[in-house]
């Protein structure tokens, strides 16, 4: 899940704030004969929207039932605010929690400085086979494990299907039918064709594949995103925005798009798996039925959408890792899995959990699986996460019309060599 890079990147300078700490036991208590039981407690930092949080926290504490003695404190925290929030609380070595749902792309990033704890060999690790390899590929890093999968995701077109059979006209294959199929929808009903993410790098990524580009070629340490491709997808989005196909905004992306496509502002957004719940409960989608979805519009060259999703981490100073392995294992279980789709729409990282007839016949399971499957993945490298901000930066200058798209792929790419030390 996620609503927003970009804001990851602004709150870089946050304090650390203790709103949570690890727990101070050592997990294990004696028993008769020698044996021992999990204790203690487990601080567990959910980076879920306001839509599934509740449904987390009863998944959360459902593990207190399984290990009476452990108390799992449960703690939501905003997904802008985590990376940072993280980072300050486990470099000053107090408050970071024993758990943390991790975006797939913080965890190269935060192994590669120390703060989660390697999970090869721990019981968080169980039935490691039966995840799916996509996801398993992003909780790798050089050669050890530092997280389990737990969701994997990515994006796709919503669509009103009232607005666009008013307007007669198909689900748009391409961003050229898109811009066509926008004219005839504000001219018939007087909606906006799209919603345009202009605020998160996340959502450049669709345009940037569209175009036959990526990021950066990771075998041969290459960057890519300022060749003729990158200048391509900036113009896309800037052309959407110049023909009046798609409306945009420069900060708060998030509650705007889901507030405008809700109501019926716009007919169209590019969005994931973990925006169904808070879609349907807009006015124009008391009747689930009227919400779409398809595939994102093909660019000139291709059509492509990035591989996202959540995976469990643990924390290397946790004081109670034997419970916090367990906890991983017992939120990352085919049974919670399996929970969490029937209650939200999110796909499973476990193949067996898609053989359930309740997840096997969920709608958007139906569609976001093969969509998954041919998702383009991510570089899982340490500076990862870091990709987005450049993007961001010139995103917004693009829109404006303050910077050309040749300059700004060209600037895009200057800031990635500089990143990566190692990449030409």
């Amino acid at each position: 899940m996620r609503r927003g890079i970009a804001a990851t990147a602004l709150v870089a300078a946050l304090a650390m704030t203790a709103s949570a700490c690890g727990g101070d036991d050592d997990g294990q208590t004696g028993a008769e004969g020698g044996s021992t039981e999990l204790s203690g407690t487990v601080t567990f930092w959910d980076t879920s929207n306001e839509a599934e949080k509740a449904t987390y926290q009863a998944l959360a504490e459902g593990f207190e039932k399984e290990h009476p003695k452990v108390d799992v404190k449960y703690v939501n925290v905003p997904f802008g605010e985590a990376n940072a929030k993280f980072k300050n609380a486990a470099g000053g070595n107090s408050g970071a929690p024993d758990v943390m749902r991790t975006e797939v792309a913080w965890v190269a990033d935060f192994a590669s400085i120390g703060y989660l704890a390697p999970l090869d060999g721990t019981a968080a690790l169980d039935d490691e086979s039966d995840h799916l390899p996509q996801a398993a590929a992003s909780t790798r890093y050089e050669g050890k494990t530092y997280a389990v999968p737990q969701v994997i995701d990515t994006l796709a077109l919503f669509y009103n299907k009232e607005l666009l059979s008013k307007a007669g006209v198909e689900v748009p294959g391409s961003v050229a039918e898109l811009k066509t199929a926008a004219a005839e929808i504000t001219k018939k009903t007087g909606a906006t064709g799209l919603y345009l993410r202009g605020d998160d790098p996340y959502w450049f990524l669709p345009y940037l594949y569209g175009e036959g580009g990526d990021l950066v070629d990771e075998k041969n340490k290459t960057v890519t995103v300022d060749d003729e491709a990158g200048v391509r997808a900036y113009r896309v989005i800037k052309d959407l925005v110049d023909s009046k196909a798609a409306i945009t905004d420069a900060s708060d992306g998030w509650n705007n798009m889901q507030n405008a496509f809700k109501s019926g502002k716009v007919a169209m957004m590019v969005n994931g798996p973990w925006a169904i719940e808070d879609v349907k409960a807009g006015a124009r989608f008391k009747d689930a039925a009227n919400l779409g979805v398809a595939p994102v519009p093909a660019g000139s060259a291709a059509q492509g959408s990035p591989q996202g999703g959540w995976n469990l981490s643990v924390y290397a100073g946790s004081k109670n890792l034997d419970a916090s392995y367990a906890f991983v294992e017992y939120m990352s279980s085919a049974k919670v899995q399996q929970q969490t789709t029937e209650k939200l729409s999110l796909l499973p990282t476990r193949t067996s959990v898609y053989e359930v007839p309740a997840v096997a016949d969920n709608e958007m399971v139906k569609f976001f699986k093969p969509a998954v499957d041919k998702a383009v993945e991510r570089p899982w490298i340490a500076e990862g996460n870091a990709l987005f901000e450049p993007i961001r930066l010139q995103m917004a200058n693009v829109l404006s019309g303050e910077t050309s798209p040749d300059k700004a792929a060209a600037n895009t790419g200057d800031a990635y060599r500089k990143l990566l030390k190692d990449y030409k």
